[in-house]
């Protein structure tokens, strides 16, 4: 628990990009790696990790349920950074399972079939990832949801045993909107139409300027149960580290 306080105070006077660097330097470039989904702030981490070391490791996970634009931004990216993502996908022989077992559209049913979607969809490929690293690069804001309040810099993934760094904990939607502008980053045409927040095509929406960031996702749930299981935190608002 230490450590961990001890790295987040040495992130607590850095900016994003200093973050950045910081967690490279400490865990290595073979040992840290960014999760993207084409996001407006996986698309800021994306430059500033790049810009920092070109061979920087990058994942993505592809469902199988990811909207067309989705698809058509990540070879924007690709092309426009010169880059190669690592892709997670999920078991064909789980989903065949999952959609034998609850229907193609479970995820409607209620949140625990949901949940059993995202963990076979997202959950189970993101572990083989991380299984690989000590430490993973995410878009998170604490603006963002209610289950994201609270964030520091450094926090303990106590589910994948490695640390998480969210360089962005403290920005505002407008200035990750502004960085992309500045830098002329690709971004997916979904922004244009109403989006906020992106992820499978059936579980997202469009929604209007006043709502909050995440309420297009899995819109027929409570806002406290609107996280995959990729960055759920039981323990948000407290620093807790590796025991």
């Amino acid at each position: 628990m230490q450590k961990l306080v001890d790295f987040n105070e040495i992130c607590r006077e850095k900016n994003a990009r200093q973050i950045t660097e910081w967690a490279i330097n400490k865990f290595g470039i073979e040992r840290i790696v960014l999760a993207s989904s084409f996001s407006a702030e996986d698309q800021v981490l994306t430059h500033m990790l790049v810009s920092e070391n070109p061979k920087a490791r990058i994942f993505t996970l592809d469902t199988g349920r990811h909207f067309q634009e989705t698809y058509d931004v990540w070879q924007k990216t690709t092309d426009h950074f010169k880059i190669s993502y690592e892709v997670a996908f999920p078991d064909s022989k789980e989903v065949a399972h999952l959609t034998y077992k609850h229907g193609l559209n479970l995820f409607y049913n209620d949140v625990e079939s949901r949940k059993e979607c995202c963990t076979v969809r997202k959950t189970r490929p993101l572990q083989k990832i991380l299984s690989t690293v000590d430490a993973w690069i995410v878009g998170l804001r604490s603006e963002q949801s209610v289950t994201r309040t609270g964030l520091s810099p450094i926090e303990w993934d106590g589910a994948n045993k490695i640390y998480r760094i969210s360089p962005l904990c403290n920005w505002k939607e407008s200035e990750v909107f502004a960085y992309a502008r500045e830098k002329a980053l690709p971004m997916s045409v979904l922004y244009e139409k109403g989006f906020r927040s992106i992820g499978c095509a059936p579980c997202t929406r469009p929604i209007g300027p006043e709502d909050d960031v995440r309420a297009g996702r899995w819109w027929w749930e409570d806002p406290e149960h609107k996280e995959c299981g990729l960055h759920n935190r039981p323990n948000k608002g407290t620093i807790h580290g590796p025991s």
